[in-house]
């Protein structure tokens, strides 16, 4: 497996966060964290990141144990809520920032730029500034800064939920089709049911620091602690 978590576990004072976490998740996959806000779905992430060391288990990562691993040396990258560009360069130069940190040639920083520009559909506004694009153009500028680095594992904290219903539908569906171009290996956070059925190639549900990793989508959706079957029964008896 790709990425295994082993018996993570982390509180904070006497109050438990994360219960005993163990998954198992393979390259190219992207797993959804279903859970309600405070349940540890972002302490957890951050724990992957190294932002937040746990108290219990392992992290590994591509078969080596990057538990004690500084942030910056785990090369995985955190996408929050909001897409945090430089709002003091383009789309283009957000894009470019981690080829030019590794000084890669310039010629090479252009053809990369621009054939990522062209899969986040964003070709037209490679010269306009943060301020000057919409909400869910800005996040696909973050999502362009980050696979452009090539990261192994990429964690998505809710990165959708400040979008309008469309936009949120619309960036559903283009990370869907650039995960498969760029073969994505990532974990998405979300409290949406909806979303986390659609984004998921695996689904887990949190509740209180307790991870369960389902086998397939039909044990999620038969699951009476989902919410699957409830929110079934609503639209059935509307």
């Amino acid at each position: 497996m790709f990425l295994e978590l082993q018996h993570i576990a982390k509180k904070y004072k006497e109050k438990h966060v994360l219960h005993d976490v163990n998954l198992h998740l393979a390259a190219h996959q992207t797993l959804s964290i279903l859970g309600k806000s405070g349940c540890g779905k972002s302490t957890l992430l951050k724990i992957i990141a190294g932002i937040e060391g746990q108290d219990e288990g392992k992290v590994v990562l591509n078969s080596k144990d990057i538990s004690h691993f500084k942030t910056n040396e785990r090369n995985i990258v955190y996408l929050f809520q909001e897409p945090l560009l430089f709002p003091n360069l383009n789309v283009f130069e957000n894009i470019a920032f981690g080829l030019r940190i590794r000084n890669m040639a310039s010629a090479d920083v252009k053809n990369k730029v621009e054939e990522m520009l062209v899969n986040l559909e964003l070709t037209e506004h490679s010269r306009k500034m943060p301020h000057q694009i919409s909400g869910g153009q800005k996040q696909r500028v973050a999502f362009g800064r980050a696979l452009i680095i090539n990261p192994p594992l990429i964690l998505l904290d809710e990165p959708f939920s400040s979008l309008d219903v469309e936009t949120r539908a619309n960036m559903q569906q283009l990370y869907k089709r650039i995960a498969v171009k760029f073969n994505i290996t990532a974990l998405f956070v979300t409290h949406d049911l909806k979303e986390a059925l659609i984004m998921g190639d695996k689904i887990s549900y949190m509740d209180n620091g307790v991870l369960e990793v389902f086998d397939t989508k039909e044990h999620f959706i038969d699951s009476d602690r989902t919410g699957v079957k409830s929110e079934i029964d609503f639209w059935n008896n509307l």
